[in-house]
């Protein structure tokens, strides 16, 4: 029997402090969130970063909670549940960090007698940080609990041509861009020290300006080629001008260089340029969270507004879009 399962990120089960406290701890001491030896990895982050930020990082969540929970819990739930309606196939949940746990979502599926499991990770781009985690995680859970399941992957979608018409299709929705001056497609950072470690050619990511658009075997596993790929290929559905448009990155932690440009100071950047109504899409995010309703859609825009700008418009992530669940059925179908 076959199911499916979806893995997002994850999320605190309140904006309490102690809540907050134990979802950041999971999610930064992970080796490939911060890439660390492990004793040194557990001080910054037990030592340093928890106490520093876990009281903010509260409020901040505080300020996006709905009174169904957290925003990416949510949405990943309804999502969840209208492939369920869709598929012929049992479907599960399950979180990197936190709760529901990946153990939990491939027990729920295995006790229904399921034997092989199509997996998405829910990250268009591929990146240690994401992917790489996930699929780890799962196949520990797997050898832990459920030795004779079947896994089956589906890879990131970032130049997925279904995907990308979903993609441009919901931006087009969501804001006429006739009425805009400029489109910001802003991807999660990560450090640029991510990119080389991935780079199973050891030679070619270079970050030079060039290596994204050299043809390479890097790609399979550039964050930042994919990042690029998948913002050029909605540009090009949306008939962009190129100067129409521009690619940053948000959600810089601690001071090693992280993917450029930053978003924070590129939409400063703007009104000082002349654009003064922008619209800004997250593609690096299928369901919205505390770095796309409060980074993006209240931090970012008082940063605009402050600056000079004039209109700012946040344009939702997929979440539950009723296209975007019919396409996880059909990958699931046809992925072996």
């Amino acid at each position: 029997m076959k199911g499916i399962l979806l893995i997002n990120l994850g999320s605190p089960e309140s904006p309490k402090v102690t809540d907050v406290k134990k979802y950041l701890t999971e999610f930064l001491t992970d080796k490939y969130v911060i890439d660390m030896p492990y004793l040194l990895r557990q001080f910054l982050v037990r030592g340093v970063i928890i106490p520093s930020r876990v009281k903010n990082s509260a409020k901040l969540y505080e300020s996006i909670w709905t009174k169904d929970g957290s925003p990416l819990i949510v949405h990943s739930k309804n999502l969840t549940d209208k492939v369920r309606l869709k598929s012929e196939n049992h479907v599960a949940l399950g979180m990197r960090y936190g709760n529901p746990s990946i153990k939990d979502a491939v027990l729920e599926l295995t006790e229904k007698g399921v034997d092989e499991i199509t997996v998405l990770p829910l990250y268009p781009q591929y990146a240690m940080s994401t992917t790489q985690t996930v699929l780890e995680k799962l196949y520990n859970v797997v050898s832990e609990v459920a030795k004779n399941v079947k896994i089956n992957e589906i890879d990131p979608f970032y130049n997925n041509n279904k995907y990308i018409n979903i993609l441009t299709e919901s931006i087009e929705k969501s804001v006429d861009l006739k009425k805009v001056d400029h489109l910001l497609f802003s991807f999660h950072g990560i450090p640029e020290r991510h990119i080389k470690k991935t780079d199973p050619t050891k030679s070619h990511c270079k970050i030079d300006g060039s290596c994204c658009d050299t043809p390479s075997d890097a790609h399979k596993n550039c964050y930042r080629h994919q990042c690029f790929e998948t913002a050029h290929l909605v540009a090009k559905k949306l008939k962009l001008t190129k100067d129409s448009y521009t690619i940053a990155f948000q959600s810089r932690l601690g001071k090693d260089p992280w993917l450029q440009p930053y978003t924070s100071a590129t939409i400063k950047e703007f009104p000082q340029k002349g654009i003064k109504n922008i619209a800004v899409v997250t593609p690096a995010f299928v369901s919205d969270c505390l770095e796309t309703i409060e980074e993006i859609g209240m931090e970012a825009k008082e940063d605009f507004l402050e600056a000079g700008g004039q209109k700012f418009h946040r344009i939702p992530c997929l979440n539950s879009d009723n296209d975007w669940a019919d396409l996880i059925v059909n990958w699931a179908i046809n992925t072996k």
